[in-house]
């Protein structure tokens, strides 16, 4: 009985180490590559390294003197030619300047736009191509018409916005390196200029006894203008809320303008900015006659703001219909 457990014990053993031994194998044929029952080591492990994948070609980046190159043939001819509306009188030498700086402005950022740059200038370069096509927008937009009430293109470049833009976006390119200065050309603030009140803006022979005063309840400084026929007789300036009194006016019927606005330009006899032109519908007849005891004359009143029970009627007039 004893010897016959050994053998049990034995057979056991054996029958394990079988086992073992086929794990083994069916281990080492998992790890070959490629399916192969070759074992892992030697010339597998040699197939295994070849089969890694290669390093990323990285692309590369655009040389930085390239991209200068670039940038100052794009702004090159805008800086020629925003100089020479800096150099403009006023008028159609100005009006032509700011037409020429206008298209170069919008080349300039039709160029930026499809220009390679480096990855630091890339922000740069897009806010500096932005604001150049505001800028010309805007050169076009301050262009003058050279009429009446026409604000000075230096006065409309000085509320833009675009050329602050575009000094930021440049300065920002230039820290990095990249020269992308442009000179501006100047401009000049609103101005607020005004005669004194009751000031003849123009004056013609006067000699009889009439008497006109004008009251100027507008929100605006305003010019009132006397014609008979063709002929200006007189042209008086009333400032906002004050009165004023011509006298010494000549018999006869007529025509009253008035203009109201911001800023006289005495010469071009007009208001910059919010001008309005105008006319009472009726005349105004002035008679100076001798009677019994004395003369008579004529004293008249005008007022330019609407008031209850005013029995004057006015209409709007062209910039050009108003007398000069």
């Amino acid at each position: 009985m004893r010897e016959r457990r050994t053998v049990l014990r034995g057979r056991r053993a054996a029958a394990f180490g079988a086992a073992a031994l086929a794990l083994a194998l069916s281990l080492t044929a998992c790890s070959s590559d490629g399916g192969s029952e070759r074992p892992a080591g030697g010339s597998g492990g040699s197939a295994a390294a070849a089969s890694a994948d290669p390093s990323p070609t990285l692309t590369p980046t655009v040389d930085p003197a390239t991209y200068r190159h670039a940038l100052s043939g794009a702004l090159g001819p805008l800086d020629s030619a925003l100089r020479a509306v800096d150099r403009a009188g006023e008028g159609g030498a100005l009006n032509k300047a700011l037409d020429t700086a206008s298209a170069r402005a919008d080349a300039a950022a039709d160029a930026l736009q499809t220009t390679r740059t480096p990855d630091d200038a890339t922000a740069g370069n897009s806010q500096l191509a932005s604001a150049l096509r505001a800028l010309g927008q805007d050169l076009r937009s301050a262009r003058g018409d050279g009429g009446r009430c026409a604000t000075s293109p230096r006065v409309e470049l000085g509320t833009a916005r675009s050329p602050k833009s575009v000094q930021e976006a440049g300065r920002s390119l230039t820290a990095l390196g990249y020269d992308a200065g442009l000179r501006l050309p100047r401009t000049e603030q609103a101005k607020h200029r005004r005669l004194a009140n009751g000031a003849l803006v123009r004056d013609g022979s006067r000699g009889g006894l009439g008497r006109l005063t004008i009251r100027n309840g507008t929100g605006t400084d305003a010019v009132v203008t006397l014609t008979r026929g063709s002929r200006t007789a007189f042209s008086v300036y009333v400032r906002q809320g004050s009165n004023a009194t011509i006298r010494s006016v000549n018999s006869g019927a007529y025509t009253v303008y008035f203009t109201t606005g911001e800023d006289w330009n005495s010469a071009k006899s007009s208001f910059t900015r919010g001008c309005s032109f105008e006319k009472f519908d009726d005349k105004a007849n002035f008679r100076t006659v001798r009677v019994s005891g004395g003369t008579q004359y004529t004293v008249l009143t005008f007022t330019l703001n609407k008031v209850i029970g005013g029995n004057a009627t006015t209409s709007r007039v062209s910039p050009g219909e108003f007398p000069s």
